[in-house]
């Protein structure tokens, strides 16, 4: 599709606004099959008889694969573009995710959620590719854009499901999951007859091949993949460390408004940015802010009491939205137009990485101690990483 153009080569402001609108619907789509699984835990438990250890192996899958998946997505940008790549990537998420209500037991979820899994991972890299690649002179306010359709994914499924769609559909599971599914799919259907069509990718002519294999030697990947694996371990650690903490405090009945404000916050913090993104953009002192927050916010839930530890986990949830997008804008920065897809695949692949791991050593100190707190020590810790490598990308991103 051509794009309309502005004296000096840059798109007009109707198609700025659409291809922010579809980077928006891209950044939901990504997240919203995921999430619309917890609200219907209870149901998929009791028809298919499954165990703790076996929901809980249900929520890690999609970490996971993000984690493993993210270099195929590379790959598939060098072979067919960016925006080709995310149209395919969603397609198979919306296919997997509906798949997941024939599963006739554990297995077969569990396989049809790797797939949805692998469809998001292979979008993942694209995105920060299209950034660039569409708007280029608008990278930070693109970046907060989809980043904000990212979190409105994430907020979509717990607000709406249990409220809205399950009376809709007879408290059906099933049923609620493909509902879930068909927003991914009109978004890939969209991108198809909406998205202008990627150039072809570097390299792509007949005797040469196109690079897609990320430099890990590159100490850019590692600074973004530690930087953005540190922010995703504290937000996913405390939201899964938290309501066993307030039980094990005698404060169980904070839990809904705590992880409420956790994860509304993030929501917000995102929807401000949509303003000052360009203004902080390749700046150091969003980190210097907001990682010492959200540091503040991690002790706040480990020291404090209640209504404190509600205050904190805002604060953490408004403090990493930031970190978040500031480092999100970090790859279409750092990395050559060509490149893009290689760096962002590198930094998807250690801080998915980072996600699972991380969590787990707060989980096994916490039975190692036997003291709750403690799950809390390596989040602290993440959230002083992100600020030290946060700092140390900015620096770097201003003198490109």
């Amino acid at each position: 599709m051509l794009m309309p153009e502005r004296t000096g080569g840059a798109p007009s402001a109707s198609r700025v606004l659409e291809l922010l609108c579809l980077l928006w619907l891209a950044g939901m789509a990504m997240r919203v099959t995921v999430l619309a699984v917890p609200p219907v835990i209870p149901l998929i438990r009791d028809e298919l008889g499954m165990s703790e250890t076996e929901v809980g192996l249900l929520i890690g899958l999609p970490l996971v694969t993000w984690a493993f998946a993210a270099v195929p997505g590379s790959l598939l940008i060098a072979r067919l573009g960016a925006t080709l790549t995310l149209i395919v990537g969603l397609a198979v998420t919306a296919l997997a995710a509906a798949a997941r209500t024939a599963a006739p037991d554990v297995w077969l979820l569990y396989l049809a959620t790797m797939l949805m899994g692998f469809g998001i991972a292979v979008t993942q890299p694209a995105l920060p590719t299209l950034v660039r690649e569409w708007l280029p002179h608008r990278i930070g306010l693109a970046t907060a854009v989809s980043t904000n359709g990212i979190m409105v994914g994430v907020a979509l499924g717990p607000a709406l499901t249990i409220a809205a769609v399950l009376p809709l559909v007879g408290q059906s599971w099933r049923l609620d999951l493909v509902l879930w599914a068909a927003p991914v799919l009109a978004t890939a259907l969209i991108l198809l007859l909406f998205a202008p069509r990627s150039a072809p990718p570097a390299g792509a002519a007949p005797g040469f091949a196109a690079r897609w294999w990320p430099d890990w030697k590159d100490p850019a990947i590692w600074l973004l993949g530690f930087a953005f694996g540190g922010n995703n371990a504290v937000f996913y650690g405390v939201n899964a460390f938290l309501p066993d903490y307030l039980a094990s405090i005698g404060s169980r009945d904070l839990t809904g408004a705590a992880l409420g404000l956790l994860n509304g916050c993030q929501l917000v913090a995102s929807t401000l940015l949509l303003v000052a993104a360009e203004h902080v953009q390749r700046r150091a002192w969003p980190y210097l802010v907001f990682g010492p927050a959200a540091l503040a916010g991690v002790l706040g839930i480990a020291a404090g009491s209640g209504a404190e530890i509600v205050i904190a986990a805002a604060l953490v949830g408004f403090s990493l939205s930031v970190t978040l997008v500031m480092t999100l804008a970090l790859p279409p920065v750092l990395s050559p137009p060509d490149d893009i897809h290689r760096l962002s695949a590198g930094m998807f692949t250690i801080g998915f990485a980072c996600a699972v791991v991380i969590p787990t050593i707060c989980g096994a100190l916490w039975d190692l101690t036997g003291r709750p707190w403690t799950a809390f020590v390596p989040l602290g810790l993440c959230a002083v990483m992100v600020t030290a490598l946060g700092v140390a990308l900015s620096v770097r991103a201003a003198r490109q």
